[in-house]
């Protein structure tokens, strides 16, 4: 086998799903993602403006 059509079969067998099924919990990890990355920012405004007393 040569290199291309190694890489070629990998990709089909990853696109395909053969490597598994998801799990049931993964469907809400960008949910998860999502509010946590909006109460880091959200802590950090906080933070922010908790420091900038000047104004």
């Amino acid at each position: 086998m040569t290199l291309p059509s190694t890489a070629h079969s990998a990709l089909v067998t990853l696109a395909s799903g053969a490597e598994g099924g998801h799990e049931e919990s993964a469907n809400y990890t960008p949910y998860i993602t999502g509010i946590g990355a909006l109460a880091a920012l959200m802590l950090l405004l906080w933070i922010t403006t908790r420091f900038n007393r000047d104004r």
